[in-house]
């Protein structure tokens, strides 16, 4: 009865809801633009692990070269058209 309940899942959500709140934080919280950055930096950085880990079930396939590949692309995708649309729209090239 215990392997039926997914405790990892709601442990792992539950987790995400602290992230986010922790996030939402830094609004309220006068902290000064450095420190305020590290923690939404270091937030973003686990919620996006604990969203690939335990949502994503990146680590259950015996081919994770291809599963490690394709997050590298579309974080080249991602950033490709982030910095593109900064050049193009704020920077003016």
């Amino acid at each position: 009865m215990a392997r039926l309940f997914p405790i990892r899942h709601v442990m792992g959500y539950i987790f995400s809801l602290v992230l986010s709140l922790v996030a939402l934080g830094v609004i309220y919280w006068n902290l000064s633009f450095a420190a305020a950055m590290v923690i939404l930096i270091i937030s973003a950085v686990l919620q996006a692990s604990l969203q690939l880990v335990l949502f994503m079930h990146i680590g259950e396939t015996d081919s994770k070269k291809s599963l490690y590949l394709n997050i590298a692309y579309a974080a080249f995708v991602g950033l490709a058209t982030i910095f593109g649309t900064l050049f193009a729209m704020i920077w003016g090239y």
